[in-house]
C-alpha cells in the first residue's frame, strides 16, 4: 500500500481545566526530517517525541507542535498568603521607624510583593503529570497523520494503475507496428539494392539478405518490449506491497521503464512507433512527478 509524504494530523482535549493541542504536519522530503516545538514543561521529552514519530514514518519532513494552556473559562485559584502579608508589613513598619518616617504603610506598598498571593499549583506545572497525557495525544495525532498519508497514497495508486494500463495498451500497438516494421524495411532495402545492383540478381539477393540480417538485428525491439512488460508487472505488484521503501523501489522501476522506452525509440526507426513512445514517456514523466511524494 502506498503512503504519501503529505498530510496533517492533530489531537486535542480539555481535561482538568487544561487545553492540550498536538499537531503534526508532513511534506515530501528525501529523508526523514523531524522538527519539534514543545512548551517549556516538556522540553526534556523532545527526544522521546522524535522517536515516537520516527518509529512510524521513514521519509518526509515532519513538524510537530505541542501547546498546553489553562482554559480561560476556568476560575483562577488564587489566595492570599497571610503569613507573608504580615511579614512584609512588619518589615515595612520596621523600615519606617528606623528611617524616622511618618508616612504609614499602605496597601500599594504591599502590592509590590507578588509573593503575598498564592496562585496554587496547577497541572501545567508538573511535567510528570503532563507527559503521559500528551503522549497519548501525540499517538492519536500520529495515527491520524498516517491515515491521511495512506488515503492520499491510495489515490495516487489508482492514478498510477490507470497510467500503467494506458502504457500497456500503447505498447500493444507498438508491438503490432514492430511486426510490420521489418517487412517495410525489407521492401525499401530491396528497392535500393536493385537500383544499385541493376540486373545482377545473384548479387542483389546476397546483398539483400545481408542487409536484412543487419536490419533485423538493429530493428528488433522484442527484447525491450518484453522487459518493459516485466517492469510494468513489477510496478503494479509493488503498488500493493505493504512493506516500507515502496517509493524507492517504484523510482527504480520507473528508471528502467524510461530506459526501455528510449531504447525502443532509438532502434525502431519508425515514425509511428516513435510517436507512441513519446506518449508513453509523457505518462512515465507524470508518474515520476507524483512518485516524488511517495514514502
Amino acid at each position: 500500500m502506498l503512503e504519501s509524504m503529505t498530510g496533517y494530523g492533530s489531537a486535542e482535549s480539555l481535561e482538568n481545566g487544561v487545553k492540550t493541542l498536538v499537531e503534526l504536519r508532513s511534506v515530501n522530503n528525501r529523508f526523514a526530517e523531524i522538527s519539534v516545538k514543545l512548551p517549556r514543561q516538556l522540553l526534556s521529552y523532545e527526544l522521546e517525541v522524535r522517536e515516537m514519530i520516527r518509529a512510524h514514518f521513514q521519509r518526509g519532513k515532519i513538524s510537530a507542535f505541542v501547546q498546553i494552556q489553562l482554559d480561560e473559562e476556568q476560575p483562577i485559584s488564587t489566595g492570599i498568603n497571610v503569613a507573608k502579608v504580615k511579614a512584609y508589613k512588619g518589615l515595612l513598619d520596621t523600615l519606617r521607624i528606623e528611617a524616622d518616617l511618618d508616612a504609614p504603610v499602605l496597601l500599594e506598598h504591599l502590592l509590590r510583593f507578588p509573593e503575598i498571593f498564592d496562585n496554587g499549583a496547577t497541572s501545567l506545572d508538573s511535567s510528570d503529570t503532563l507527559w503521559p497525557f500528551v503522549k497519548n495525544l501525540l499517538q492519536d495525532a500520529i495515527d491520524r497523520l498516517k491515515a491521511m498519508r495512506r488515503r492520499e497514497g491510495e489515490e495516487l495508486s489508482i492514478d498510477f494503475t490507470a497510467r500503467i494500463a494506458e502504457i500497456e495498451r500503447t505498447l500493444a500497438v507498438v508491438t503490432a507496428l514492430a511486426a510490420d516494421n521489418l517487412e517495410t524495411v525489407r521492401k525499401r532495402l530491396a528497392a535500393k539494392v536493385e537500383a544499385v545492383a541493376g540486373k545482377d540478381l545473384a548479387y542483389s539477393r546476397d546483398r539483400l539478405e545481408m542487409e536484412l540480417v543487419l536490419a533485423a538485428d538493429k530493428l528488433d525491439i522484442t527484447e525491450e518490449l518484453t522487459r518493459f512488460a516485466s517492469h510494468n508487472k513489477f510496478f503494479i505488484e509493488e503498488l500493493r506491497n505493504e512493506e516500507s521503501g515502496t517509493g524507492r523501489k517504484l523510482n527504480f522501476l520507473l528508471q528502467e521503464q524510461l530506459r526501455e522506452a528510449n531504447t525502443i525509440a532509438s532502434k525502431s526507426q519508425n515514425a509511428e512507433i516513435s510517436q507512441k513512445i513519446v506518449q508513453i514517456k509523457e505518462d512515465l514523466e507524470k508518474i515520476r512527478e507524483q512518485l516524488q511524494n511517495i514514502e
